[in-house]
């Protein structure tokens, strides 16, 4: 019997096999009433392949695979009797050459525990779902983008620790869900983002130097497991996003590179298949059989393990030959140019795939540069993505709050500017896990001042960051203001939440996610000037920024205010777009309960006929020292 067809290798040749990982890796199956493990992998280059592991004693020539189709695809298949689940194995790539290289799998279910780099036998698919109802809400949620997305980006084995028990302390998978569930539920985020999920060796890479694309790492868990840790937070209504790595992979030699003795999975030519800074390879968008493997994995993902969204890393990296490269490193293409059309081609067949597939997926562009289009329609010569990472309001936002106060009136556009391109793409407004890292600083500590003015500052920015146009993402510790970087090798410093000043930022924040949520002015008109309109967004001589936020239907608009400077303005006052409502106060920084001395003040403000703003009418609010307010109308 031959598991994988001659249908199967046209599909697969074709590059639209698009549930390969069923047919290629080591699958469980019966022949002639013995039960074994069928392998199947492709080594076109290989001069002979043979599955070595516990079930064989690593013995390298008695499980010779038969390759299928000798002239074409070069897939290796062989059926092995009385092999169990969980026994590790690998492919022994017998070259030409001489060389004898030992592999991975590279559609593996799992992986032994690193530094082991052995596969591993499994199933993927024996876990009972039961988030019909979760599924069936996303497909109806239309249009996408007018839906709350507030996303929580997460390190799973950084989060939580278990103290003294040996080893890492990980978390498992159900550990981890049951107790981020919590967390996330009470803070009123919408969706987790995973990093780190598909298997890869060393930690210290956060999961971006990926060896196991179909494999959920084994640092925490098996597949089922990692299967209930989506299944739980969609019963508990929140949405789980995976980091996904197309964009490049490591030279570790049980891996892709050089899979079957010569340039397989990566673009030959060095100048093409290599970053030079990062020391990987880069695939081969070209290759049919190279697209398929990456389009199978996302599939994957969204298909088997229900994930509701892909964040691709590094899109930049992809899109453009010269990329991190000097002049004689990288080839133009055939235009003379220096854009990667195979990896333009990539993204519009994986995008329209996966969406036309999955409705209410979303794939997300870490993308840095300007390329057009990154979520326009794929007909349109855009990419096709849902939403693009607004890197370049993130860079703005942080240019200007880690400035002293007195210069912030300087750089006042640098917190305006980015309305100016609002339009042009559907953003997700982005402090990642990149903000924090690497002598960065924490977000607490970019803020000046000392003592609770720099607390003060990261709620004023909080609420400016939650009132801007744009879907939100919050990496862990930022939403209680961790002073220390954050670090792979530790969990994060939960006990900061006795400090006053922590429990305030945290509970700030919270606020102004439970209020994002509630209102669908905050969240369903982004992607245009119709739910965005500023008050007055020219007030640079004192650091004020004021702005509306507007639903669809018109009703319960909100009036962001936001005071960047140490200064009070007990006279303050601010114009108003109607002047025969009343602006209800309902989130004050002033508040006691966060860092704040009034512990009760007025709650609704009438306008009176007042010019201000260029506005008719106006209202007057003592606004504090780093004061924000928002008011609903």
């Amino acid at each position: 019997m031959q598991f994988f067809t001659d249908y199967d290798m046209y599909l697969y040749g074709q590059g639209t096999h698009y549930d390969i990982y069923k047919k290629f890796g080591a699958h469980p199956i019966r022949v002639n009433g013995v039960d074994g493990y069928v392998f199947d992998v492709w080594a076109p280059h290989a001069r002979d392949v043979a599955v070595i592991g516990e079930f064989n004693g690593w013995n390298e020539t008695s499980h010779m695979m038969k390759r299928l189709d000798p002239k074409e695809t070069g897939i290796y298949e062989l059926f092995i009797p009385g092999v169990k689940d969980g026994q590790l194995y690998k492919y022994l790539i017998y070259c030409d050459d001489g060389r004898k290289l030992y592999k991975a799998d590279p559609y593996a279910v799992t992986s032994e525990l690193r530094p082991g780099t052995a596969s591993k036998t499994g199933r993927r698919d024996d876990f009972t779902w039961t988030d019909e109802k979760w599924i069936q809400k996303r497909a109806e949620n239309k249009p996408y983008y007018e839906q709350p997305l507030a996303i929580y980006e997460v390190h799973p084995g950084s989060w939580k620790r278990h103290p003294g028990t040996g080893g890492d302390g990980f978390y498992t998978y159900r550990e981890f869900a049951e107790s981020l569930a919590d967390y996330v539920t009470d803070m009123g985020y919408t969706h987790v983002e995973l990093m780190g999920i598909s298997e890869y060796p060393f930690d210290g890479s956060w999961g971006y130097q990926v060896t196991g694309y179909y494999a959920p790492t084994s640092r925490y868990g098996d597949p089922d497991d990692f299967s209930y840790l989506v299944n739980y937070l969609h019963n508990k209504g929140i949405g789980v996003i995976l980091d996904w790595v197309p964009a490049h992979f490591p030279k570790d030699a049980h891996g892709l590179a050089d899979f079957d003795g010569s340039s397989l999975y990566e673009y030959s030519d060095p100048r093409k298949g290599e970053h030079p800074e990062w020391g990987t390879k880069i695939f081969d968008y070209g290759r049919n059989e190279v697209r398929n493997f990456l389009i199978g994995s996302a599939l994957m993902w969204v298909e088997n393990y229900h994930v509701d969204g892909l964040r691709v890393d590094a899109v930049a990296s992809m899109l453009y030959l010269d990329y991190g490269k000097k002049p004689g490193q990288w080839v133009p293409n055939k235009f003379g140019g220096n854009e990667n059309l195979e990896a333009v081609e990539f993204f519009k067949h994986m995008n329209t795939l996966i969406q036309g597939r999955n409705h209410g997926v979303v794939t997300i562009a870490e993308e840095s540069t300007a390329w057009p289009k990154v979520t326009g329609a794929a007909d349109d010569n855009g990419l096709n993505f849902s939403y693009k990472w607004n890197m370049g309001w993130m860079h703005d936002f942080l240019d200007y709050m880690k400035l002293d106060p007195y210069f912030r009136k300087d750089n006042h556009n640098k917190m305006t500017f980015a309305m100016s391109y609002n339009e042009y793409e559907k953003y997700i407004l982005v402090l990642s896990h990149d903000e924090v890292v690497h002598l960065k600083c924490s977000m607490i500590n970019k803020m000046p001042g000392i003592g609770d003015d720099k607390f003060k500052n990261l709620i004023v920015g909080y609420t400016f960051m939650m009132g801007h146009a744009g879907k939100k993402l919050l990496f862990m510790g930022q939403d209680f203001a961790q002073y220390q970087e954050w670090s792979e090798a530790r969990e994060l410093d939960w006990y900061l939440l006795e400090n006053r000043s922590n429990r305030a930022v945290n509970n700030y924040v919270k606020e102004l996610l439970h209020i994002y949520r509630k209102y669908p002015a905050m969240y369903e008109q982004d992607i245009n000037w119709a739910g965005f309109e500023w008050i007055n967004a020219n007030d640079s001589y004192r650091s004020i920024f004021s702005f509306v936020r507007k639903a669809k239907n018109g009703k319960n608009s909100l009036l962001f205010i936001c005071n960047f400077t140490p200064v009070a303005y007990p006279d303050y006052r601010v114009g108003v777009p109607d002047g025969k409502k009343k602006y209800r106060l309902i989130l004050n920084s002033e508040s006691s309960e966060f860092l704040g001395n009034e512990k009760k003040k007025k709650s609704v403000y009438v306008p009176v006929k007042s010019d201000c703003d260029g506005r008719e009418y106006s209202i007057a609010y003592p606004l504090a020292a780093y004061g924000a307010a928002i008011f609903v109308f």
